[in-house]
């Protein structure tokens, strides 16, 4: 098994455009592997903050990066035409020069499709419908025509051009419902993302993903040593406390928990720090956690 990667859970909210790429390009400097943004038309529970577009995010970072790859967690399939994202994923990737993970969900939040207009469908039919999204996402990338006769979707000599710089963009799918969202998992995604609620049963829902690798999500206070252990931690649990999968501490500390979650198949984490990504944090994480967390995969 690679060692395993790591990402910077980065909601452009709570923070201003050039605040977004300070974190970014600290987060690359100090050899994060990739950052995540988020895709939503209002701020979950907090609609009054200022929330920028999330793709639109990714290609103006991806223009003033160099190798951080680029992500969302997740895109919401419910937004727009699959032809559409694709084309948006196909550029984007392109501006980084192949950087782009593609992360995508069916749209969990069904207070926000019916306060935007987008529609009142039910589970399983987000969840069909992605599903479409998903094949015809697929043959966008593959730049040749193709048809698709659905119950979504129709299209009649559809075509992506260009196609993504990557062979093969990489498919995250994130949540852990066992009817709707895992069979999805298995059926197209590169990688499972973990949501941080549902670290607790990863050993059950494993064997649901098929052949996708694993990575989880968790929000991390990293203290600095002991004399600021319990001040994070009350940050911590304030801001995350009811995520699920919280984990702070000490640098030795954080770094026992990961381990150990590489021993049970990980081979990714998103995380999202106590305070926002500062610089400070991402670049003692992956001075001091980092290096320990990926020495588990190290040979003996």
């Amino acid at each position: 098994m690679a060692a395993p990667w790591f990402g910077l859970f980065l909601p452009q909210l709570r923070m201003s455009f050039p605040t977004i790429v300070e974190r970014t390009l600290a987060a690359e400097a100090a050899g994060f592997d990739s950052v995540w943004l988020i895709d939503h038309l209002a701020t979950p529970a907090g609609p009054e903050l200022d929330l920028f577009e999330g793709w639109t995010v990714a290609a103006a970072l991806a223009a003033r990066t160099s190798r951080i790859r680029i992500g969302h967690l997740v895109t919401c399939d419910p937004f727009r035409h699959p032809a559409v994202l694709a084309k948006m994923a196909a550029t984007v990737d392109h501006i980084s020069d192949g950087r782009l993970e593609l992360g995508i969900g069916w749209g969990s939040v069904a207070e926000e499709l019916r306060a935007f207009g987008i529609g009142d469908a039910d589970p399983p039919n987000r969840a069909a419908r992605l599903r479409e999204s998903l094949e015809i996402i697929g043959r966008m990338f593959t730049g040749e025509p193709f048809e698709h006769t659905g119950t979504h979707f129709q299209l009649a000599g559809a075509q992506g051009r260009p196609r993504p710089v990557q062979a093969r963009v990489p498919v995250h799918i994130g949540g852990a419902g066992p009817k709707f969202t895992m069979p999805l998992v298995r059926d197209f995604a590169d990688w499972w993302n973990c949501p941080a609620y549902a670290v607790e049963r990863l050993a059950e829902l494993r064997p649901l993903a098929g052949d996708a690798r694993v990575s989880v999500q968790h929000p991390v206070g990293l203290a600095a040593g002991e004399a600021d252990r319990d001040e994070v931690a009350s940050l911590l649990q304030r801001r995350f406390g009811t995520w699920g999968g919280v984990i702070g501490g000490t640098a030795s500390e954080v770094a026992a928990a990961l381990r150990a979650e590489i021993e049970a198949g990980v081979e990714g984490f998103v995380l999202q720090f106590h305070d926002f990504g500062h610089p400070a944090s991402v670049e003692r994480f992956m001075a001091t956690v980092a290096p320990t967390v990926r020495s588990a995969n190290t040979p003996r």
